[in-house]
């Protein structure tokens, strides 16, 4: 229900990033106005999320219903996600508010350490902005902790785009292969070899690991 309100979000802040680094005199401050419309939004948005999101916690928590929840299964289901911290941080990714995505997953793996899908989406976060090397410590724990390996090929696909868009690319070409071996089909990660080889072109993270957030 939310997609279109995010689809319009998300469009309207590509244009302003688009246009601002040249913008000037009126065009510029009317840029600045619909800047702070969007962030006056994304923060009713993410309040009234929280909000909703601590509420599910509580009813979930509930002894009334734990017994009835996901046909008794609740015990199999990963600790974390029932955590404020964990909804609080996808809701924050959601708005691109990747910093304060980073400060409630970090509390999440100080309880969880082996939380896979908070390893994810730090590692995620870290890369939007900017930092690789954090983003390259998350994925390498994934590693450690993971079996499947078609999962298994993605992260290292993920890790030799770290490594490429370093410009070291030895490394990051002996990631890729590791990619190719534990899942041929991918078809990523020999794009990126060639990118590789050439020194030039972009680099394909993946789309299948983001779909995963």
């Amino acid at each position: 229900m939310f997609q279109h309100l995010f689809a319009e979000m998300n469009e309207m802040l590509r244009k302003i990033v688009a246009e601002f680094p040249t913008a000037e005199g009126t065009r510029r401050n009317e840029l600045l106005g619909k800047y702070n419309m969007l962030h006056r939004l994304s923060d009713d948005v993410m309040d009234e999320w929280l909000s909703f999101a601590e509420k599910l916690s509580q009813f979930r928590e509930s002894a009334d219903v734990a017994a009835q929840l996901d046909g008794g299964m609740k015990e199999q289901e990963a600790p974390e996600l029932s955590m404020d911290s964990f909804a609080r941080g996808q809701g924050y990714y959601k708005l691109l508010m990747y910093r304060k995505c980073i400060e409630q997953f970090k509390l999440v793996i100080r309880q969880y350490p082996n939380s896979l899908a908070a390893r994810l989406y730090l590692a995620m976060a870290y890369l939007q902005e900017g930092d690789g090397e954090a983003a390259w410590g998350h994925l390498g724990h994934m590693l450690s902790l993971i079996r499947e390996r078609k999962l298994k090929a993605m992260i290292y696909n993920a890790m030799g785009c770290i490594r490429a868009s370093q410009a070291r690319f030895h490394e990051a070409s002996e990631l890729f292969g590791l990619s190719l071996q534990h899942d041929p089909a991918l078809p990523e990660p020999s794009v990126n070899l060639e990118v590789c080889r050439k020194r030039e072109g972009k680099l394909h993270f993946g789309n299948q690991l983001v779909s995963l957030l």
